[in-house]
């Protein structure tokens, strides 16, 4: 005979019940944003191949592929996915703040993830300096979100999982996600999230794994600084790359809220030409570097840490100059790579004034030290590049250059990148129609 449950039995079996399908979220959650990463990886490589295939055939075809693959971008983002657009982590940081389901919505949701990773692809393809993780990103809140409709309460916290997820795989970094999400995307330590935080990192950390194989994003690297005038490069890349750094954040802040004079009313009311004219900027760039600008910049950072090779003593300007052009052009695609490439270019310019100090050691200060000057975040900052180069003997100067390079940067851009940009993203979300509408209150 089945006796009736008891009030109490009712309330301990809908909150287990509540408990259990929380946590499914999450590592579903985890397992699909590792899987999309790892597509989304592969996916850059064949694009960025494509594209050097173009470039084998002619060199100076880029001065047509890239503008009018940046007007077409442009123009599909705008009609198709907006708020696509860009790195993709504004947007995540956006959402989280947002309370109406709605407007959260019009920032992470499957349609604007799968927009976002065509048109990376589209714009590696037509040689943009852009890069897939910022991307990956968004598109792991978006998955999280979706995921989580049936939980509508535990959506900021969804969202910071799926962020967090997104970057663990991206760079194989799983210590980097967590780090990641509780530094730049909550600004804060969430008690309650944090064991599903890290659930989704496990289950996105392993679904990258079982895919795509145990590895260190940038290989593994022994190198260490080795005389006590060696260490005389982590203040000097410190200060050039926060410098550096703070200056590229300044630039996008301020061209994404747009000026008041006529220059800026006219890019703000021809965006596609704009788009097509920082394409020609980038393509120049590219001619200028031989070639060596365009993508991500993972393999020519990863060949001179791996052969210890100094990289050409233009790439690091001409590396910032091309995704500078890139991120104001309005196009999706992230800084995350293109930023380490950046930093690795003025590494290698530092490192001609230590003649006998290693190459490797001091391009990695420059890698964090822009990074750090970017993001502002100097723990996440650290933390991934000693991840990405399995590099543990680098831990204490990578952490005094980030500091360095974080306080400098702060001296020129006050507030991180991301940051910034979402708080456009969130008052632009609240005055949309979407976000007003009766049905779209949470």
């Amino acid at each position: 005979m089945l006796w009736p449950l008891s009030t109490r039995h009712k309330r301990l079996f809908r909150l287990t019940s509540a408990r259990w399908q929380r946590q499914a979220i999450f590592l579903l959650g985890g397992i699909g944003v590792g899987a999309t990463a790892v597509a989304l990886a592969q996916l850059a490589d064949l694009a960025q191949h494509a594209f050097a295939l173009l470039l084998a055939k002619s060199r100076y075809a880029v001065l047509a592929v890239t503008p009018l693959g940046f007007m077409l971008s442009a123009y599909l983002t705008i009609r198709l996915f907006p708020n696509a657009q860009g790195s993709g982590i504004p947007q995540a940081i956006a959402a989280r703040h947002l309370t109406d389901q709605g407007a959260r919505e019009s920032l992470v949701s499957i349609r604007i993830a799968a927009g976002k990773v065509i048109l990376t692809l589209f714009g590696l393809l037509c040689g943009g300096s852009v890069g897939r993780e910022g991307p990956t990103v968004q598109v792991g809140a978006s998955i999280m979100f979706a995921l989580g409709r049936v939980s509508p309460r535990r959506q900021p916290g969804l969202i910071l999982a799926g962020a967090a997820a997104g970057v663990a795989a991206a760079f194989n970094t799983p210590l980097a996600g967590i780090v990641f999400g509780i530094e730049e995307m909550s600004r804060a330590f969430e008690t309650r999230t944090s064991s599903l935080i890290i659930a989704a990192v496990i289950a996105a950390g392993l679904t990258s794994l079982a895919l795509a194989g145990n590895y260190a994003y940038f290989g593994s690297s022994a190198t260490s600084l080795a005389r006590g005038t060696d260490w005389l490069a982590v203040p000097l890349c410190g200060v050039v790359g926060g410098l550096a750094g703070g200056l590229f954040s300044r630039i996008v802040i301020a061209m994404a809220r747009g000026f008041k004079n006529p220059l800026g009313r006219a890019i703000k009311g021809h965006p596609l030409w704009f788009a097509f004219a920082c394409g020609i900027a980038v393509a120049i760039c590219g001619l200028v570097s031989g070639d060596t600008i365009y993508g991500t910049g993972y393999e020519q950072v990863k060949t001179a840490l791996e052969h210890g090779s100094p990289l050409p003593q233009d790439f690091g300007v001409l590396k910032l100059l091309a995704t500078t052009f890139a991120a104001i052009s309005g196009i999706p695609g992230g800084i995350f790579s293109p930023s380490l490439a950046v930093g690795a270019g003025i590494g290698s310019n530092v490192a001609s004034f230590f003649q006998d100090a290693p190459l490797g050691a001091i391009m990695l200060l420059g890698m964090v030290s822009y990074f750090a000057g970017v993001v502002q975040a100097p723990i996440t900052a650290f933390v991934i590049v000693t991840e990405m180069t399995d590099n543990h003997g680098m831990v204490v100067p990578l952490m005094a250059a980030a500091l360095i390079a974080h306080v400098t940067s702060r001296m020129i851009c006050e507030e991180g990148i991301y940051h910034a940009l979402a708080k456009g993203f969130v008052e632009r979300a609240t005055q949309s129609p979407e976000a007003k509408a009766p049905h779209a209150s949470s």
